[in-house]
């Protein structure tokens, strides 16, 4: 199969070149050979660096990507590590869906005062009991 070059990596992925080079810097991705000075990628690094872009949204670290890759570049997914990271997002969307519901309460509220309205207090109430596991990083 032909080869792209990093600039038709970068334009078919979306990821700029500076992080392309970082990316094989740690041994995320490989180049197979360089036409000049340009750097020379198989086409699998299309799928390779979707799977990098998944991860990363998932909030795994760039040392923890690398590990997921074999040296032949083929993926090696730990699925015990991904199941505990689909935990944690789970964990994260009913943090965010609770904070979404009580700000459209708040905001949505017909009492005349916010502490007059109970459901007000309750919602306030179970926020500050949650205290800082409202805040998604």
């Amino acid at each position: 199969m032909k080869s792209l070059d990093i600039g038709e990596v970068a334009e078919q992925s979306g990821v700029r070149p500076s992080a392309l080079r970082h990316y094989e810097a740690e041994g995320l991705i490989a180049s197979v050979s360089r036409h000049g000075l340009r750097r020379q990628f198989p086409p699998e690094v299309l799928l390779q660096l979707a799977l990098i872009g998944l991860c990363k949204a998932a909030g795994f670290s760039l040392r923890e990507i690398a590990g997921m890759f074999r040296r032949n570049g083929m993926p090696d997914l730990p699925r015990d590590t991904l199941r505990a990271k689909a935990a944690e997002v789970g964990r994260k969307i009913d943090a965010l869906t609770a904070l979404r519901e009580t700000l459209s309460h708040i905001a949505d509220c017909p009492a005349p005062s916010h502490l007059e309205c109970p459901s007000f207090r309750r919602l306030l109430a179970k926020a500050g009991q949650r205290g800082q596991r409202l805040a998604v990083d």
